[in-house]
């Protein structure tokens, strides 16, 4: 029996952030694609991870008349909340006109743009295993045998997916960093008393994020060898309450825990022929930062902005410098992501990589809150990144 073939203009491997965004900024521009996703659709729209939306992803949405179908969401705070041992500083750290970011958690933004891109009609198909086929016109084979062809095969299925294991070894490279230790990632049912708390302790890092009205993700700093097993409930709020120097009010039900080695990963070229690399199939960085969902969407917009240049214009020029513009912004925010993990840890726990870098984070803490124009400098570095 032969094999089916089918053929769209851009075949999406992965329905997460980057690969949704990119599938609702084609159909705006009149490009049909299709959005799959080895994953089942419950999967897909529960999984929680970061909550900040910026100004550059707002805008994008905004500029295709999206932004009010599908980011919504309370504008974010313009700064960061501290807890250096048991006192609370604040960091004042965005520019006035950059102050267009909106808190939205990821399950909720996913949400919206899977409805937004069925009610526009858009092919989007969950528990779809494929293999990805590089050539002089990619395709995906699909699990049932079936293949789709397509112009361009826009890779957003993560760092293990079937994307970047179709590019031949040789042809990209991998840059990577491993920070030396890892977060236990704590997801309860509690309503969060603020979006961002981050604690400063001598045993270590902590943090609290909202992620959404009735549910709240710790984070706690450990050793990379530490299991899950090490981590019954009563010893994670222990020492949340311990780093935060204060009793937790509203401890709900622990309903997910995990550990995170810390890292970062950069591709390079993001791109190899018909395949393109978005999001964290090109790069990742530490969760500290806030920065992964946003460089995924800055990836979808500047990769729909090559794709219309290209179909309505025959023009490549963007779609060939896709990967150089993508990673001169992806290593800028590498360097803020490495710096601000670096220094959130050394300040707190001096064993992690000792007295010198300790008393350095501490050093550049204090200037920050205390000394303007460390405070405007970093402003401006993070306006740069939007």
């Amino acid at each position: 029996m032969p094999t089916e073939e089918a053929s769209k203009p851009v075949v999406i491997v992965g329905a997460g952030v980057s690969g949704l965004a990119l599938g609702n900024f084609l159909l705006r521009e009149g490009i049909d694609c299709v959005v799959l996703e080895r994953r089942d659709r419950d999967h897909v729209e529960r999984r929680q991870r970061a909550g900040v939306i910026d100004t550059r992803a707002t805008r994008a949405f905004r500029k295709r008349g999206l932004e009010d179908r599908i980011v919504g969401g309370s504008p974010v705070q313009a700064g960061l909340g501290f807890r250096v041992d048991g006192q609370d500083r604040w960091l004042d750290l965005v520019a006035d006109e950059h102050r267009e970011g909106r808190f939205c958690p990821q399950q909720v933004l996913v949400r919206n743009l899977i409805t937004v891109f069925e009610q526009e009609g858009g092919d989007l198909r969950f528990g779809t295993e494929v293999t990805v086929e590089d050539g002089e016109r990619p395709r995906v084979r699909l699990g049932d045998g079936a293949i789709i062809e397509g112009d361009f095969i826009a890779g957003c299925d993560g760092s293990h997916g079937a994307t970047r294991a179709a590019i031949p070894e040789g042809r990209i490279t991998r840059h990577s960093h491993e920070f030396g230790y890892a977060w236990l990632v704590v997801l309860t049912d509690a309503p969060p008393t603020r979006q961002t708390l981050m604690a400063i302790h001598s045993r270590g890092f902590a943090a609290a994020f909202a992620r959404g009205p009735e549910a709240s993700r710790f984070y706690l700093q450990c050793p990379l060898g530490d299991t899950v097993a090490d981590w019954p409930d009563e010893r994670i709020w222990s020492e949340l309450e311990t780093r935060f120097c204060e009793p937790i009010a509203t401890k709900g039900t622990i309903v997910e825990k995990g550990l995170v080695p810390l890292r970062s990963e950069v591709l390079s070229p993001m791109s190899h022929g018909g395949i393109h690399l978005l999001g964290d199939a090109a790069h990742i960085v530490p969760p500290s930062s806030a920065k992964g969902m946003n460089l995924a969407l800055h990836d979808a917009d500047v990769f729909a902005e090559a794709l219309v240049r290209y179909y309505e214009k025959d023009d490549r020029s963007l779609l060939d410098a896709y990967s150089d513009t993508r990673l001169r912004d992806v290593w800028n925010y590498q360097a803020f992501a490495t710096w601000f993990t670096d220094t959130v840890h050394d300040a707190g726990d001096p064993g992690c990589r000792g007295e010198f870098r300790h008393r350095v984070a501490r050093a550049d803490l204090a200037r920050l809150f205390t000394s303007d124009t460390a405070n405007r400098l970093l402003s401006e570095f993070i306006a740069g990144l939007n």
